[in-house]
């Protein structure tokens, strides 16, 4: 008895070591968590692009950790040069099919996000816009969501202030001549005709534009009350100022809107004193006085490896990939496709920019839209919110 008592005990006890045994073996089985990014990491002024999104997911992940229902996630990342719609498409259906991503986050460009929302769709796998801000891009695109914004969202608030409180009766409008800068000119001019305001004419200028002066004198020559301006924030913005401070437009009385491409915090400290007084309206501010704000800057700086204040692609980036954690965590680390768009529809959280939502209906977001004036403070150059809409949506998002 004795003999098989001590047997009894024994094989309890071996028992009890090979399960302990087995535990750090079945948690290291555990498949990652992996989240496929593309983005523009090379090609001139594509590069900030890539490098603000890689501090602001540095930053989250540093924030909040990098395991979820003890998965730990990965970032596959994938650089598509630019303005590559085939290349974007290519590179999503590789992080698909090669590398078994559970979540896609993308893109730089409006025709790049368009090739890969198209992916996404076939693939049934949700992907989450940073930064394309053309409208109607998506709506046959189930599994798509927008964490960016578009510019028909951030210029018709502009056309109902300037109307409303800036007294402006006219205007004259200057866009480029692509998806987002046609949004942006139309929707203003669309507002500020509803309003009760006249255009009294528009300029469309080829994305290669380096010269602005003919534009400007053109503005001029119409007198309008006020000038809108969209012009996007790869760089031309600089160029664009000085023009106008050559052709002494601060003298014509003319009042000078533009959104907030022009003022972006990537290119504002090479504008120096020349952006000072500037309006604009954006959907985010490095200025943006919030403690969440300040954790982000901070975080996001000892990631980015320098005193670069983020701009509205940092914040972006950051939104998406803490929209892919919330989503990850109601499902205790895994993706089901369905059940995954039907939580970003209605999702709603703290930004560093203010609070934002997803649109049920359109799956594009609904945030505030802060108007800027470009001020140094206590030495700081920045875009100092002094108003804001609330809670605006696309005017031009028609949804599925």
């Amino acid at each position: 008895m004795i003999i098989r008592s001590f047997q009894r005990c024994l094989l309890a006890l071996l028992a009890a070591v090979l399960v302990t045994a087995s535990v750090p073996a079945v948690a290291q089985t555990q498949e990652p968590i992996k989240i496929g990014v593309v983005l523009s990491y090379s090609g001139g002024d594509n590069v900030i692009l890539g490098k603000m999104a890689d501090a602001a997911f540095a930053a989250y992940m540093k924030e909040h950790g990098d395991t979820i229902a003890g998965r730990k996630v990965v970032l596959i990342k994938r650089d598509d040069t630019g303005i590559a719609p085939e290349t974007a498409a290519r590179l999503a259906q590789e992080l698909i099919v090669q590398d078994h991503i559970d979540l896609l986050i993308g893109a730089s460009y409006t025709p790049n996000a368009i090739a890969m929302g198209k992916v996404s769709t076939q693939a049934k796998v949700p992907y989450f816009i940073v930064n394309a801000a053309t409208s109607n891009i998506f709506k046959t695109n189930p599994y798509t969501a927008r964490f960016g914004f578009t510019t028909g969202q951030i210029s018709e608030p502009f056309a109902k202030w300037a109307f409303n409180f800036q007294h402006a009766k006219t205007a004259y409008a200057v866009f480029q001549d692509y998806g987002p800068g046609i949004d942006a000119g139309t929707t203003f001019e669309k507002t500020f005709t509803a309003a009760g305001g006249k255009v009294l004419g528009e300029s469309r200028m080829p994305l290669d534009t380096k010269d602005f002066s003919a534009y400007i004198q053109k503005v001029k020559d119409a007198k309008p009350d006020v000038m809108f301006l969209f012009i996007n924030a790869t760089g031309g913005g600089v160029d664009f100022i000085k023009a106008l401070k050559s052709a002494g437009f601060d003298r014509t009385g003319i009042k000078f809107l533009a959104t907030g491409d022009l003022v972006d915090e990537a290119i504002l400290p090479t504008e120096g004193d020349t952006a000072l007084g500037i309006v604009t309206t954006f959907d985010y501010s490095a200025m943006h006085d919030s403690a969440l704000n300040r954790t982000f800057i901070k975080d996001f700086k000892a990631a980015y490896g320098s005193d670069q204040l983020p701009t509205f692609e940092g914040v972006q980036a950051y939104d998406a990939i803490a929209a892919a954690y919330k989503v990850l965590i109601a499902q205790k680390g895994h993706i089901d496709p369905d059940k995954t768009m039907e939580i970003v529809k209605g999702m709603h959280f703290e930004s560093p920019r203010g609070l934002i939502q997803i649109d049920p209906a359109t799956r594009d977001i609904i945030q505030n839209v802060y108007f800027r004036k470009v001020e140094r403070r206590n030495g700081v150059l920045g875009n100092y919110e002094f108003d804001r809409y609330l809670a605006v949506k696309d005017p031009n998002e028609t949804g599925p």
